[in-house]
C-alpha cells in the first residue's frame, strides 16, 4: 500500500502537436521543474527539451525511466498518456504515490471533434505497431474506425489491404500532425488511393464501405481456416462455443487443437479473451499460428507444441478447457487434480474409445452429456440424400 504522504517523482504529461502553447499550467511548471524528460524526438523538440531531454531508447524499454526514481522527471506522450501512451506501459512497476497525470485530449477526440463522429460509436485501434489483421474481426458497411499509424508509407499500404478485403470503397481521411500548425486533413477511396508526402504523426479514420464483415456469431465457416482436415466442423463448433460459454477477459487451454478454429473462436467471442492452444504435431502447430495471424489475434493465442498432460505444466490456470483430440483418462486424472474449482470443462469425441471414455468421467464426476448427429443434404445418384457425418458426444462439466 503506497504512503499517503508519497510525493510523486514522475509527471506524465499528454502533448498536442501545439507543443508547450497547448498545455495546462501544471504541465508546464513540470517540464520548467524536471531533471530529466523522456519522450520521443518530436515531442522533445516541441518543449525544449534541450540536455535533460532523453530519447525512448530502441527497442522500447521504460528501465531508463524507472532507473532515474527519486529524481523529477517528466514522461512525454502524445495526448492521453493512458490511451496507446506510455502510460499503461510504466504503470506496472509504479505504486500509485509516484506518479501523476495530466492528460491533454487524445488524438481519438481530436479526430472525432474534426470530422463530427460520435466517439462513443467510433471504435480506436492503435495500429501503429499492431498488424493491419486487427481490423479483420471489426470491419464491416456503416463501420466508423479511427487508427493510428506508424507513418505514410503504413497508410498506402492500409489502403491496399483494405482493397485486398473487399473494402476499397471505403472513404480514408488521412490526418497528419492534427492539433498543430502543421495539421493537415485529405480524404480518398482505399480503392483509387493515391496521396502522397504523408507524414507522421498521422491517423486514419475510416467510413468503412464494401463487403459484408466477418460473422460474430459462433460457427464460421469452415473454409475460411488453413486446416490439413482435422477441424471442429461448423455445427459442431457453434455447440462447442455454446458449452465453453466464453467470457470477458478469460483463458482457455484448448488440447488437441487441430486448425485452432476452436481457439480463434473464443478469442472472437470476448472482449481480451486468450487461449493456449496445445498441439502435439509440428505441422498443425503451424496452421494455427497461421489462422491466429489470419483473424488477428496472434496476441490474444499462444500455440505450444506437446502433448497433454506432459505439457500442460508451467501455465497460468485456465477458466475453462477444451479436449478436441487425444483425450485419455490419464488426461483426464491430470485435470481433475490440478484445475481449481469452478474451472469449465468440455470434451468432443467421435471414436467408440472417446465415448466410452466421456460416458464414465460423467458417471464419475457428473456434468451433462450431449450426442450431436448431423446430416446435411447431398447429391444421391440423379437425385438428393442426407449425407450424415460422424456422431459426435459431448461431455460438459464444472470441476
Amino acid at each position: 500500500m503506497s504512503d499517503p504522504q508519497e510525493k510523486p517523482w514522475l509527471t506524465l504529461v499528454g502533448l498536442g502537436e501545439d507543443g508547450l502553447a497547448g498545455l495546462q499550467d501544471a504541465s508546464r511548471k513540470a517540464i520548467a521543474d524536471a531533471e530529466v524528460i523522456f519522450g520521443g524526438p518530436r515531442h522533445l523538440e516541441l518543449v525544449e527539451a534541450g540536455s535533460r531531454g532523453q530519447p525512448w531508447p530502441v527497442p522500447f524499454s521504460t528501465a531508463p525511466v524507472l532507473a532515474a526514481r527519486g529524481r523529477r522527471v517528466v514522461v512525454l506522450a502524445s495526448g492521453d498518456p493512458f490511451w496507446h501512451g506510455a502510460g499503461g506501459s510504466l504503470l506496472s512497476d509504479l505504486r500509485r504515490g509516484e506518479w501523476i497525470s495530466h492528460p491533454a485530449p487524445s488524438c481519438f477526440s481530436l479526430v472525432a471533434n474534426a470530422l463530427g463522429w460520435k466517439l462513443e460509436e467510433t471504435l480506436c485501434l492503435g495500429l501503429h505497431a499492431a498488424p493491419f489483421e486487427r481490423l479483420t474481426p471489426v470491419l464491416n458497411r456503416g463501420r466508423r474506425i479511427i487508427c493510428t499509424l506508424r507513418d505514410g508509407a503504413a497508410q498506402e499500404a492500409l489502403a491496399r489491404w483494405l482493397a485486398e478485403q473487399g473494402f476499397g470503397a471505403t472513404e480514408i481521411t488521412v490526418m497528419e500532425a492534427m492539433g498543430g500548425p502543421r495539421q493537415r486533413v485529405r480524404s480518398q477511396r482505399a480503392d483509387v488511393f493515391d496521396l502522397t508526402d504523408i507524414t507522421a504523426p498521422v491517423i486514419a479514420a475510416l467510413a468503412v464501405t464494401g463487403a459484408k464483415g466477418l460473422p460474430r456469431a459462433s460457427g464460421l465457416p469452415d473454409d475460411l481456416f488453413l486446416s490439413d482436415g482435422q477441424i471442429t466442423k461448423r455445427p459442431i463448433r457453434a455447440l462447442t462455443l455454446s458449452a465453453l460459454a466464453p467470457r470477458a477477459g478469460e483463458l482457455l487451454w484448448d488440447i488437441g487443437g487441430g486448425s485452432g478454429s476452436v481457439s480463434v473462436e473464443w478469442c472472437l467471442a470476448a472482449p481480451g479473451a486468450r487461449t493456449i492452444t496445445f498441439e502435439p504435431r509440428e505441422d498443425r502447430i503451424a496452421n494455427i499460428r497461421a489462422n491466429a495471424e489470419r483473424f488477428g489475434i496472434e496476441h490474444q493465442m499462444k500455440a505450444v507444441l506437446g502433448r497433454a498432460p506432459d505439457v500442460l505444466d508451467g501455465f497460468g490456470m485456465p477458466d475453462c478447457v477444451f479436449i478436441g483430440g487425444g483425450g485419455s483418462q490419464a488426461l483426464l486424472d491430470h485435470l481433475w487434480a490440478v484445475l481449481p474449482s469452478g474451472t469449465r470443462i468440455v470434451a468432443n469425441g467421435v471414436t467408440l474409445e472417446t465415448e466410452t471414455l466421456l460416458m464414465q468421467a460423467q458417471a464419475t464426476y457428473g456434468g451433462h452429456l450431449l450426442k450431436a448427429e448431423i446430416a446435411e443434404a447431398g447429391p444421391l445418384g440423379s437425385m438428393r440424400g442426407w449425407e450424415r457425418a460422424r456422431p459426435v458426444l459431448q461431455w460438459s462439466v464444472m470441476r
